[in-house]
């Protein structure tokens, strides 16, 4: 039963394999929860690799040597490469050869000979055990069966072969080499064989995926694409397998993103305590809300964003309505109508340029200022300006009908008119981190 399920497990794509030495998992005392039962761990979600992360994290001691630390996301990136370089040869099987990897180990044992392969089939499974054979529930020699009955399970053990290989070979894995540290099987004559041989074997089996590669040559471009950064081998992955990967494709873009968010720059807050504020001769500022007229209990308000409004008229009436004071009459009619007292505008304010370039340099070249990110508090130039506001308020209020904005003081942009006219207005809050000044602007103080 142990063999049949080591040839036919094909975990589901939320989980993260690879191969973890018996020496490491002792001296970690990883869980046996991140064990799957042939002995590689397995991630099922991002907390799972944040604690297996933190466990290492624990006994590097990384505080005393912060350079030592492990990130969970390159934890999660070496078990989803892992995952889907064993998806792809599942992929393989079913679509080119369903026996390839028996073939191949019948290809290693005829030229190598049976005590050979025999002897490094035997030494890693010592080295990377399954679970029972970790616990000490099987020897390596009932879990390998004798050679005729445990052919499966053998063909199963070269694809683990491979993959730790592969690992080792991995220039970005280096940092994590301890986990898979392949050393001890370099002293097996076999072990120094098997790349070249396995070259060599599927050099002449049919090509596969989206380059036409032979099934070695396509596991291997990942990391040769991208040998210095496990983020770029999984762009790799994104981009040139995509079309492949299935069910991986949204798991792969989640892992990314979790390695973007754990390489923001982090500045800390800065030495010593925090200042506190002082208010001193502001204690007495009355308040100046407005006072609950009779009105507003009863009001009706309807919001509408400036722009998209304008727009939705002039298909409506079947011309350009561009700015306020071009808004039919008919449609302040339609709004009493329906029974409405009060109309919000929404991004009546005038935008930022700079906001605008920003966003245009970043990749999208129709790109306008967004509605809170404000260059001056006065109605937009291009919604007619303040003329063209006192002329829609003017024919709103003859039917009833009260005009309504709103204004948040810190809605600033960084060229806005405050920003560099008015700097006292703002409260600054500036922290040094070693030769870094970081400066950043809250809300204005109340005047």
């Amino acid at each position: 039963m142990i063999n049949l399920a080591l040839v036919n497990r094909r975990p589901a794509p939320v989980l993260r394999e690879f191969h973890v030495s018996r020496e490491c998992r002792d001296r970690y005392a990883f869980d046996d929860a991140f064990f799957a039962f042939n002995g590689n761990v397995i991630f099922a979600n991002f907390r799972a690799a944040r604690l297996f992360a933190q466990r290492m994290n624990e006994k590097r001691d990384v505080a005393s040597h912060p350079e030592r630390a492990v990130r969970a996301g390159d934890i999660n990136a070496l078990g989803l490469v892992d995952e889907i370089l064993h998806y792809i040869i599942a992929q393989y099987r079913q679509q080119r050869k369903p026996a390839v990897m028996e073939e191949a180990f019948a290809y290693l044992v005829d030229r190598l000979g049976d005590d050979a392969v025999e002897e490094l089939l035997t030494t890693f499974v010592a080295l990377f055990p399954p679970v029972a054979v970790y616990k000490g529930q099987l020897t390596v020699a009932d879990y390998l069966g004798d050679a005729r009955t445990g052919q499966a399970v053998r063909a199963a053990v070269l694809e683990e072969l491979l993959l730790l290989w592969l690992t080792n070979e991995n220039p970005a894995a280096k940092p994590f080499a301890e986990l898979f540290d392949d050393t001890p099987l370099l002293r097996t004559q076999a072990y120094l064989q098997l790349s070249p041989l396995l070259a060599e074997f599927f050099a002449g089996q049919p090509d596969f995926g989206p380059d036409r590669q032979s099934l070695f040559d396509m596991l291997r471009s990942p990391a040769k694409a991208a040998p210095g950064s496990l983020y770029d081998q999984l762009a790799f992955l994104r981009t040139r397998w995509g079309g492949v990967l299935g069910a991986y494709f949204t798991r792969l873009l989640s892992s990314l993103d979790l390695m973007e968010e754990e390489g923001k720059a982090f500045f800390g807050f800065g030495p010593g305590p925090v200042e506190v504020y002082e208010f001193a001769g502001m204690e007495v500022e009355p308040e100046a809300f407005s006072p609950d007229r009779d009105w507003m209990p009863r009001a009706v308000m309807i919001a509408k964003n400036a722009y998209v409004w304008l727009d939705q008229l002039s298909k409506d009436y079947g011309r350009e309505i561009r700015h306020l004071d071009d808004v039919p009459d008919e449609e302040l009619d339609r709004l009493r109508r329906f029974g409405f007292t009060a109309l919000w505008l929404i991004g009546l304010w005038e935008r930022s340029r700079a906001s605008q370039r920003i966003k245009q340099m970043m990749g999208n070249p129709e790109a306008v200022a967004s509605a809170y990110s404000i260059l001056r508090y006065s109605i937009a130039d291009d919604l007619g300006g303040e003329s063209a506001f006192e002329n829609l308020k003017a024919r709103a209020w003859t039917r009833g009908i009260r005009m309504a904005s709103d204004m948040v003081p810190n809605h600033m942009s960084i060229d806005s008119d405050w920003v560099i006219y008015h700097p006292d207005w703002f409260i600054g809050i500036h922290v040094s981190v070693s030769t870094w000044k970081i400066t950043t602007s809250s809300t204005p103080m109340r005047r």
